[in-house]
């Protein structure tokens, strides 16, 4: 079993939050300022699109890639059982504050997280320069008949996956962009099956499954796993 201390370890503030909606959820965290000629990298944090689990827990995530160098934001979004276009609404609004800022980014979301950005690279492709997905939900209509987290995709979706496919990534189009997906093969939360249905429907995907990695050893900058991550979201990899 995998030892989620990542969503409880302290990491310092972010230098600077803007405000892309009304509702306090609709934020940019910003790490902005990065070497010349890194693009800006926009974090989407998972927790199975539940309203109890937020962006502070890639913080320590963020904090280390800035230091490495790259400009970082963090899209917070209303997670509301039952409305998902609110979530997609907000990843939305929040890219394009984002490309406002620094031009076409790379996305990199972790779980649910994953599960937006790979919908973004489908539905708004002119603000993503390269998509990463962490461990991510990919196919919701796997995700919906193996109830993970005990019917995650169901709340988030008020129903049935059947009833959404032009919110599963694994039914829409392939995105026209680079998409990279790491997935670590010990994870047992969002089983590495999801990631391979979705590579089977898009393969032109690139696949990475470091080995012995679990679900939040591809957003944890003290795993064995965070070098493969790194190098994916610079494009070295």
């Amino acid at each position: 079993m995998d030892t989620p201390s990542i969503l409880s370890r302290p990491a310092p503030e972010p230098p600077r939050t803007v405000s892309v909606g009304e509702h306090a959820d609709q934020v940019l965290e910003l790490w902005p300022d990065g070497e010349p000629g890194h693009p800006l990298v926009v974090l989407v944090h998972g927790g199975f699109w539940r309203p109890h689990i937020d962006r502070t827990h890639l913080r320590p995530m963020a904090t280390e890639l800035n230091r490495l160098g790259l400009p970082v934001a963090s899209l917070e979004y209303r997670r509301i059982p039952g409305d998902p276009a609110a979530a997609v609404t907000d990843v939305r609004a929040g890219l394009r504050a984002a490309y406002e800022l620094a031009g076409p980014v790379v996305t990199v979301g972790h779980s649910a997280g994953g599960h937006l950005v790979l919908h973004a690279a489908v539905t708004e492709p002119d603000l993503v320069r390269r998509t990463v997905a962490l461990a991510p939900v990919g196919d919701l209509g796997l995700g919906d008949r193996e109830n993970l987290g005990d019917g995650a995709v169901r709340a988030y979706l008020g129903g049935p996956a059947a009833g959404h496919p032009e919110l599963d990534p694994a039914l829409l189009a392939t995105p026209p962009g680079p998409v990279t997906i790491v997935h670590g093969d010990a994870d047992d939360r969002v089983p590495l099956a999801n990631s391979l249905s979705y590579v089977e429907r898009h393969p032109s995907t690139r696949l990475v499954t470091p080995a012995g990695v679990d679900h939040f050893g591809v957003v944890d900058p003290l795993s064995g796993a965070w070098p493969v991550v790194v190098a994916e979201i610079t494009g070295a990899g």
